[in-house]
């Protein structure tokens, strides 16, 4: 059964970090994290391929998020360093056991997706 449960929700000042961590049950070729403020569209965020062989970030938080993976604990992580306002949505790990899922368009079309949980960045 697949399961991604990730940290639940955070809060931090402008300028701040944090770190949301996702357990995944099993092994993916493929994983990442998206956010979405309510109404608004998906953003992609970063993509995690092949164990830790290649790393995707979206320009908004180049530089500023980074995306790792411990296989030993089935964990993934996303560290969030100088933090915005704007970085304000829900936060989303996903992961996709598909051969192609490197191809895919949008880290947000990953097949397997957790619940989701808010990060409120004030100024």
């Amino acid at each position: 059964q697949v399961q991604l449960l990730e940290s639940g929700a955070a809060s931090a000042q402008a300028g701040g970090s944090l770190r949301f961590s996702c357990v995944i049950d099993g092994a993916y070729p493929c994983m990442g994290w998206f956010r979405q403020v309510q109404d608004k569209e998906r953003e992609d965020l970063a993509a995690i391929y092949t164990q830790g062989r290649s790393t995707y970030y979206a320009d908004s938080v180049k530089g500023r998020f980074t995306i790792s993976q411990d296989n030993a604990k089935k964990m993934m992580y996303l560290q969030m360093n100088s933090l915005k306002p704007e970085d304000t949505a829900m936060y989303f790990c996903v992961a996709d056991w598909r051969p192609g899922c490197s191809g895919f368009k949008h880290v947000y079309d990953f097949g397997y997706r957790s619940a989701g949980a808010q990060v409120t960045v004030s100024s």
